[in-house]
């Protein structure tokens, strides 16, 4: 037995060397480029309900704490999406299960503009998320299943194509909300880009998870307490980073900070702070501990929310903030994942109990912020996210005081 503070790193060889492994193997690599091409088309479609919530509020004549509601129906199509969908991996081939789900989001997004209706937007945006957590769950399992122990800079990678999207979806938004005045060329072009990776999945061979039961076994039991404290790990950092991300344009344009224009670039930073932040990560993944790069990313998290708490009416300090927790927030999902790897065997099941977790968060905080955020004011935005962080610096504690077996 040995403390999870000496746990080593995902990638013991060094980066260069793991690369240069991967290289030998076309078929890893090959799947790995499809799991990539899936998370820049999931980033396209995760994002877009922030920057357009204002636009949607208007074609259903909702105010925003109605139209809020939208972030649980979404989140919770994405847990039942995670939960059915670890199922499902774990017994049909995995790439035909994620074209379906990329047909399924492109026909959500093509509708979501033309309901007029709160609760028949409400179902569109449920099954959406269904559609996304399948998919979700269906590329970090899968990824784990074709590189195993060595994951931790490929999810990083992973995520990183995430950010990319998710960076690239308020800029496609904000163009085409300039070019045509509404949200709804916004939602097809994001529709448009979601083909190719339905299209192209299925061309291939799907991995099994054979290469873990033969590592860990077949009747190796279920760490339900570590499970446990993984969940709510997830569901406190997702949702911070959620919840920033789903809220930061209307707290710049409710603050008085800066116009809708600018406030959409400005989310389209965050996402790309968080990109820039998982592309450093993946030689940093292959260097230092899972528990001193989580550490430092909480830590990291905590010192940005502070700047915009102490100094909430400035652009300056808003950018600054953005940037900087953009960055730290970017590899607690992927290094959450690797760190789950080295403590239990990752079956599709094990994996959709974790991005239930996550889900929850995505769904339960933002929801939060906005019951709150018209009477409150924008601040409790900040305040809201900078104590989900504190709760997940004090779980993550916890789990590193547990022992684990090599």
């Amino acid at each position: 037995m040995t403390s999870s503070g000496n746990v080593p790193p995902c990638n013991p060889p060094g980066f260069v060397g793991f690369l240069s492994g991967l290289a030998g193997s076309r078929l890893a690599l090959t799947r790995t480029l499809l799991y990539y091409l899936a998370y820049v088309s999931l980033g396209l479609s995760v994002v877009s309900l922030g920057p357009t919530l204002a636009g949607l509020a208007q074609h259903t004549g909702s105010r925003l704490n109605e139209i809020s509601f939208l972030f649980v129906a979404r989140s919770l199509g994405y847990l039942l999406g995670s939960w059915l969908g670890g199922r499902l991996y774990d017994r049909v081939r995995g790439h035909r299960l994620m074209a379906a789900a990329f047909l399924s989001m492109a026909s959500m997004l093509a509708l979501a503009p033309l309901t007029s209706r709160l609760w028949a937007l409400t179902g569109v945006l449920l099954l959406l998320g269904f559609a996304e957590g399948s998919v979700d769950v269906g590329g970090n399992t899968l990824l784990i299943w074709v590189h195993g122990r060595r994951v931790g800079p490929f999810l990083n990678g992973l995520h990183f194509c995430f950010g990319i999207g998710a960076f690239l979806s308020p800029v496609i938004i904000a163009q085409a909300m300039l070019w045509s005045g509404d949200i709804t060329w916004a939602y097809w072009a994001l529709a448009l880009l979601l083909l190719p990776a339905a299209a192209i999945l299925p061309r291939f061979s799907s991995p099994r998870h054979d290469a873990v039961e033969q590592r860990h076994g077949r009747d190796v039991p279920v760490p339900y307490t570590l499970v446990a404290l993984i969940v709510l790990f997830f569901f406190l950092h997702v949702g911070a980073e959620a919840a920033y991300g789903g809220w930061v344009f209307s707290y710049a344009t409710a603050q008085g900070v800066s116009n809708a224009i600018v406030a959409a670039y400005l989310t389209s930073a965050y996402w790309g702070a968080i990109t820039v932040g998982r592309l450093l990560n993946i030689p940093i993944a292959a260097r230092f501990s899972v528990n001193a790069i989580l550490t430092g990313d909480l830590l990291g998290c905590l010192v940005s929310i502070g700047i915009l708490i102490f100094f909430p009416s400035s652009l300056v300090a808003l950018w600054v903030g953005t940037f900087g927790i953009g960055l730290a927030i970017a590899s607690l999902y992927p290094m959450t994942l690797c760190l789950a790897e080295q403590r239990m065997p990752m079956t599709g099941r094990v994996t959709g109990w974790l991005l239930i977790g996550s889900g929850s968060g995505m769904m339960v905080l933002p929801w939060l912020i906005g019951q709150v955020f018209e009477s409150a004011g924008p601040p409790v935005t900040m305040w809201a996210i900078a104590v989900a962080l504190l709760g997940a610096l004090a779980v993550l504690a916890v789990i590193q005081r547990r022992p684990i077996s090599q």
